[in-house]
């Protein structure tokens, strides 16, 4: 079985610093993440812990961590069982654009098992685009999530 990757990028009107805060601050994740936290020490290695509403909803190892050009970590999924099926991985690059910020996700090592591809692509845009409004414009963007994505972020 092949592994799957997905590829975003957008730019965003902010600085590398902003950005690589917005990634990393729970404070900041929880208001365009649906209300999920993150939280670590972001030294490589180290755990990180998304959470929501208290409750553990996903985690993962920090693989790289380069501040402000680059955040790489594992991902086991949003649910018990996509978690006990597959890691696949996040990378996250932050390149100075003008005024701007170009940012590439990739997710990889996808398949079939666990967090699959169709999750990963319809995840992703929803959660960048949040961040994207709430870095430009200071508002979290209103949106109506998918059904699948419902399911995913209620996990």
């Amino acid at each position: 079985m092949s592994k799957l990757e997905f590829v975003y990028v957008t730019y965003i009107e902010t600085t590398p610093e902003k950005l690589w805060q917005a990634l990393t601050d729970g404070d900041f994740t929880e208001r365009y993440w649906f209300g999920h936290r993150i939280a670590s020490d972001w030294n490589v290695g180290s755990l990180y812990r998304f959470t929501k509403g208290g409750a553990p909803h996903s985690e993962g190892e920090v693989l790289v961590s380069d501040p402000p050009k680059q955040l790489v970590y594992t991902f086991d999924g949003c649910t018990e069982e996509s978690r006990r099926e597959s890691t696949s991985r996040v990378t996250f690059d932050i390149e100075p654009s003008g005024k701007s910020v170009k940012l590439t996700v990739t997710h990889d090592d996808l398949d079939e098992g666990g967090v699959t591809y169709c999750d990963i692509s319809g995840g992703w845009p929803i959660v960048l685009s949040g961040l994207k409004s709430l870095l430009e414009n200071g508002r979290v963007l209103s949106v109506d999530l998918p059904q699948k994505a419902k399911e995913t972020v209620d996990a």
